[in-house]
C-alpha cells in the first residue's frame, strides 16, 4: 500500500467515525457540525479538483458531479446523504487505486529487469617499457554508456545490463522475467546472453554486442511503456461515450431541477433533490475506470506468463481470432534437423552405418550433415578422432559428398548421387530427407550400405496446443511453409491441422495470409451455429519472427513465438511470446477472451443499473442512498470484477 493510500484510508476512517457520531447524536446541536466535519475531511480534495477543473474549463468529470450533488444535498438539508455520497465515493476511489496498483505489480516487476549499473573492465597500461600484462580495473557505469566491444563483468545475483557474448566463465541465467520460465538456462564461453536476465552462479566476462538502446531489455521496456497508448475499440468507445454522456446528463439534471417547478409540478427543493440524485447516479466512473483497468489487468496477466502484448487493441483482436496460421520451421517444429531413423542394408549393423556416415560428413557445414555427425557423437562414435582417417574430401553440389575413409571410397548423398554411381536403391516410404551411403569395393563395384532419415521433428506439445485451440472454438488451424507438399502434409496430418499450404515463397505467404483472412472474416459473419461464433473473424499468424516479418505485420494479430532476444520479432509482431513454448498461445488466447468478457460484463452491468436507478430517481422513487449504491457500489463491483482479469 502506498503512502497516499494509507493517508486516504485514515481520512476515510476518520470521516466514517464523524459520520457515525452525527447519526448517533442526531438530536443534538452537534449533528450538523459533525456531518460538515466528516464532509470536509473526506471530500476536500474532491472539491478542490472540481474547482481546478472549472478554472481549466475541464469541469465535466466525476469530481464536478460529486461536488455538485453533495452540495445540492446540503442545500436541501440532507446532511447524512451529502456525507454518504462523498464518503462512499472516496471508498470507491480507494478500491480503484488499490486495484490499479495491484494490476500494475506484474508490469512493475517486468520494468525491474533493467540493471542499475554495469561493471566495465578497463585496461590500464603499465608503460611502454614493461612486458607485464596491463592492469585491469573495474568501474561501475550506467548501462547506457556501454558501446559494442566493451568488456563487462557480471557477478552472481546481478542483472545482465546489455546483450553480449560470453568470453570467459560458466553460469546459469534466470530468464523468468522475460520468458516466464522457471528453469534456468546454462551458458558458457561463446554463448550469447540477453539483457534483463539474472546471473545465478558463476562470474562471467562478457563482450558487449549492442548499445543499451538496441538491447532486448530496452525494446521490451518500450513495448510495456507504450502498450497503453494503443486502445482497444471497447476502451475507445468508453472514452468517447464519457465525453458526450457527462455534459448530456448534467444538462438533463439542470432541466429536471428547473422545468417541473416552473410548470407548477412541485417545490424547487424537491426537484433539486431529485436532480442531485440523478447526478450522483449518472457519474460514469464505473465504466471509465473498470474497462481500462480490465484491459490493463489482462496485459499484466500476460506479462507474468512471459507474453508481451503491445496494446489493448491487440488483446481485443486476439479475443476475436477464429483462424490461427502457423509457420512450420521453428514454430510447429524445432527448426533443426535430427536423425529419426537409421536403416542399414543386409549384413551391415546400424552402428557401423552411423560410424561411416558421421565420419564421412564430419567436414561438411550442411545442416543435414551436422545432424548426422551430432547423432554419431551421441552414440559414442569417435568422429573427431577419426577425421585423420579422411582423405580426398569433396562436396558434390546438389548431390552429396565423396571421400576416402580408412582407405575406402565412401559416398553420402541423395538419389541423384546414387543414380550416378549406378547403385540400386530400395523403396523408401519415409518423411524427411534421405541420406544414402555407399562404398566402392576393391572390385570397382559400388555397394549400398543403407540410408539415414533426417527430419525437422514437430515440437512435443504442438499437437496438444492445436487441439486446445480447437477446444477454445478456433475454426481453422493453417500451416504455411516452403517445404515440399509431401513433407508438409505429413507434419500437418500428425499435428491435426485443418489445412496445409506448402511450397510457398516468402512473398506467397503474404498472399496466402490475405486469402485466409478473407475466409476467416466470412466465417466470423456466418450463422451462430458456426464454431467460431464467439470470435470476430480475425486471423493470427504465428512465426519465429526472424524471416516472417512481412506476414507478422500483415495479419490481424502477428504473434512471434520463441522471440527471446530476436530483434525482428519484437519489432514486427503485435504479441511477443518470449519463451520457446508454443502452448503459450492457448494461455494468451484465454487471457484475451476472459479480459474482453469481463469488459462487456462491466459495461452491461453498469449501464443497466444506472439507467434503472436514474429513471427511479427522476420519478422520485429512489433516495440518495440508492444513488450512492448505483454509483459507488456499481463502480466497486465493476472494479472487483475487472481484477479477475489478472488470473487466468
Amino acid at each position: 500500500m502506498t503512502k497516499k493510500q494509507k493517508i486516504d484510508l485514515i481520512r476515510i476512517a476518520g470521516a466514517a467515525v464523524l459520520f457515525a457520531s452525527g447519526l448517533v447524536w442526531g438530536d443534538t446541536v452537534l449533528r450538523i457540525p459533525l456531518f460538515l466535519a466528516a464532509y470536509a475531511v473526506v471530500g476536500y480534495d474532491t472539491i478542490l479538483e472540481a474547482v481546478f477543473g472549472i478554472i481549466h474549463r475541464q469541469f465535466l468529470d466525476e469530481n464536478f458531479l460529486m461536488t455538485i450533488a453533495s452540495i445540492g444535498a446540503i442545500y436541501c438539508g440532507d446532511y447524512p446523504e451529502a456525507v454518504a455520497v462523498m464518503l462512499f465515493y472516496k471508498v470507491g476511489e480507494f478500491f480503484e487505486h488499490y486495484a490499479v496498483n495491484s494490476s500494475r505489480k506484474s508490469i512493475a516487476d517486468l520494468m525491474d529487469i533493467k540493471a542499475d549499473y554495469a561493471t566495465k573492465l578497463i585496461e590500464m597500461p603499465l608503460g611502454t617499457d614493461t612486458q607485464e600484462d596491463p592492469l585491469i580495473i573495474e568501474a561501475k557505469v550506467d548501462p547506457e554508456e556501454l558501446v559494442p566491444g566493451d568488456l563487462i563483468l557480471i557477478k552472481p545475483g546481478e542483472k545482465v545490463p546489455v546483450d553480449g557474448i560470453v568470453k570467459e566463465g560458466t553460469s546459469s541465467l534466470n530468464t523468468a522475467a522475460l520468458t516466464g520460465e522457471s528453469l534456468p538456462r546454462d551458458i558458457s564461453a561463446g554463448d550469447e546472453i540477453t539483457s534483463g536476465t539474472i546471473n545465478l552462479t558463476g562470474v562471467l566476462q562478457v563482450e558487449v554486442l549492442k548499445p543499451f538502446e538496441d538491447s532486448t531489455v530496452a525494446k521490451v521496456l518500450d513495448l510495456v511503456e507504450n502498450a497503453s497508448s494503443r486502445k482497444a475499440h471497447v476502451e475507445a468507445f468508453i472514452t468517447r461515450f464519457a465525453r458526450y454522456y457527462t455534459p448530456f446528463v448534467v444538462g438533463l439534471a439542470v432541466l429536471l431541477a428547473v422545468i417541473p417547478p416552473i410548470a407548477g409540478l412541485g417545490e424547487f427543493a424537491d426537484w433539486l433533490y431529485r436532480a442531485m440524485i440523478f447526478l450522483v447516479i449518472s457519474c460514469p466512473c464505473a465504466l471509465v475506470i473498470s474497462v481500462p483497468l480490465s484491459l490493463f489487468a489482462g496485459i499484466g496477466s500476460a506479462s507474468r506468463e512471459g507474453i508481451l502484448v503491445k496494446g489493448s487493441n491487440y488483446l481485443e483482436a486476439l479475443a476475436g481470432v477464429n483462424t490461427f496460421a502457423f509457420d512450420k520451421t521453428g514454430t510447429l517444429t524445432y527448426g533443426r534437423f535430427t536423425v529419426t531413423d537409421v536403416v542399414p542394408a543386409e549384413g551391415i549393423s546400424p552402428s557401423k552405418l552411423t560410424e561411416v556416415a558421421a565420419n564421412a560428413e564430419s567436414l561438411s557445414n550442411h545442416p543435414i550433415a551436422k545432424s548426422i555427425v551430432e547423432y554419431g557423437l551421441q552414440l559414442g562414435d569417435k568422429v573427431e578422432s577419426n577425421r585423420n582417417a579422411l582423405d580426398k574430401y569433396e562436396e558434390i553440389p546438389g548431390k552429396g559428398i565423396s571421400c576416402i575413409y580408412k582407405g575406402n571410397n565412401v559416398y553420402c548423398g541423395n538419389d541423384k548421387l546414387m543414380h550416378d554411381l549406378q547403385v540400386e536403391l530400395p523403396a523408401i516410404d519415409a518423411i524427411g530427407s534421405v541420406v544414402h551411403i555407399a562404398i566402392k569395393l576393391s572390385s570397382g563395384e559400388n555397394r549400398y550400405l543403407g540410408h539415414i532419415i533426417v527430419a525437422d521433428t514437430p515440437r512435443d506439445n504442438s499437437r496438444e496446443t492445436i487441439q486446445a485451440l480447437k477446444e477454445l472454438g478456433v475454426a481453422e488451424t493453417v500451416m504455411l511453409t516452403g517445404d515440399k507438399s509431401e513433407v508438409a502434409e505429413a507434419v500437418g496430418s500428425s499435428l491435426g491441422l485443418t489445412r496445409v499450404m506448402s511450397e510457398l515463397l516468402p512473398g506467397d505467404k503474404v498472399s496466402a495470409v490475405e486469402s485466409a483472412m478473407e475466409e476467416s472474416r466470412a466465417a466470423g459473419r456466418s450463422s451462430e451455429k458456426n464454431a467460431s461464433r464467439r470470435s470476430g473473424g480475425h486471423l493470427a499468424f504465428v512465426g519465429d519472427g526472424i524471416n516472417d516479418a512481412p506476414v507478422l505485420a500483415r495479419a490481424d494479430v502477428g504473434i512471434a513465438m520463441g522471440a527471446f532476444g530476436s530483434d525482428a520479432a519484437i519489432e514486427a509482431a503485435d504479441v511477443v511470446i518470449m519463451a520457446d513454448d508454443i502452448s503459450k498461445l492457448v494461455t494468451v488466447t484465454k487471457i484475451a477472451r476472459k479480459t474482453l468478457r469481463i469488459c462487456r460484463q462491466n459495461v452491461v452491468f453498469a449501464l443497466v443499473v444506472k439507467f434503472a436507478v436514474m429513471l427511479l430517481g427522476a420519478l422520485g422513487l429512489a433516495s440518495m442512498w440508492a444513488a450512492v449504491f448505483a454509483d459507488v457500489g456499481v463502480a466497486v463491483i465493476a472494479i472487483l470484477n475487472a481484477l479477475r482479469a489478472m488470473k487466468i
